[in-house]
């Protein structure tokens, strides 16, 4: 007689971004998306009640009701935003939380988008099995940050904004920077690497994992960097904030 094998735990994730708003269901079991994923341009301005509504749409079109996990490119504590430095400042200080769950059927976890990112690749991506300090890298817009200490998640961290020459880190060495200032991949290279090595200093990590969209062309600019620590590209890609938020509301992350 065979033994029926357990059917595959499933979440569903949505990532907030500045230009468009991504949501799914996520195979839990292999941090892999069911099907494809729904994307909606982020309204502009960008203001909470709108962002719900998208948030809402997307959920509905799963016909999802379970538990869902939310990023936000900020701080969140409790499912309150603490800072919106790429988004509008009307998100400082709304309870994120309960403005989801007054639209949608379910209960909600919220987190930084960046520690969602972190969280799928240290369980499904370039962290699997890593021990000591990993810090995940994100350039985009700006530079999000997640840090894991012996795989267990720091959250909120902000290391983006940390002064490199007196410049906040990612007004010049985000990816928007490179397109902004029309860079090429080694110029743009000499400035991730003096941000890095100012990162370094400080922490001491023993792997860099970089994400965001450039990292699909990691090949073009990660070889070019000289700094101490390994620096591997992600593997999960555009997928990894949907995922690991899915993850992080299954598992209660980053509460």
């Amino acid at each position: 007689m065979t033994v029926a094998s357990l059917p595959p735990v499933q979440g569903f994730g949505v990532d907030i971004g500045g230009s468009g708003i991504k949501g799914c269901v996520v195979d839990l079991d292999k941090g892999e998306l069911v099907g494809d994923r729904v994307r909606i341009p982020t309204p502009q301005p960008a203001l909470p009640d709108p962002v719900y509504g998208v948030v809402a749409d997307i959920v509905g079109q799963f016909a999802w009701e379970g538990r869902i996990g939310v990023t936000y490119p900020g701080v969140m504590k409790h499912g309150v935003t603490f800072t919106a430095a790429n988004m509008d400042k009307s998100w400082i200080g709304t309870d994120m939380a309960k403005g989801l769950e007054a639209v949608i059927p379910g209960t909600v976890q919220t987190l930084n988008d960046a520690d969602a990112a972190g969280i799928a690749e240290m369980a499904y991506g370039a962290g699997q099995g890593e021990r000591g300090l990993v810090l995940m890298l994100t350039f985009g817009t700006g530079i999000g940050s997640a840090l894991f200490i012996d795989g267990t998640l720091v959250p909120n961290t902000e290391f983006g904004h940390i002064e490199v020459d007196s410049h906040d880190g990612e007004k010049r060495a985000s990816a928007s920077a490179r397109e902004r200032e029309d860079l090429s991949w080694s110029q743009w290279a000499k400035r991730v690497d003096r941000y890095l090595d100012t990162l370094e200093r400080s922490l001491w990590p023993d792997l860099i994992i970089v994400g965001g969209g450039v990292s699909k062309k990691s090949e073009k600019w990660v070889p070019l960097l000289s700094t101490r620590t390994r620096v591997v590209p992600a593997e999960l890609l555009n997928d990894a904030g949907i995922v690991g938020a899915a993850l992080a509301a299954e598992q209660h992350i980053g509460q």
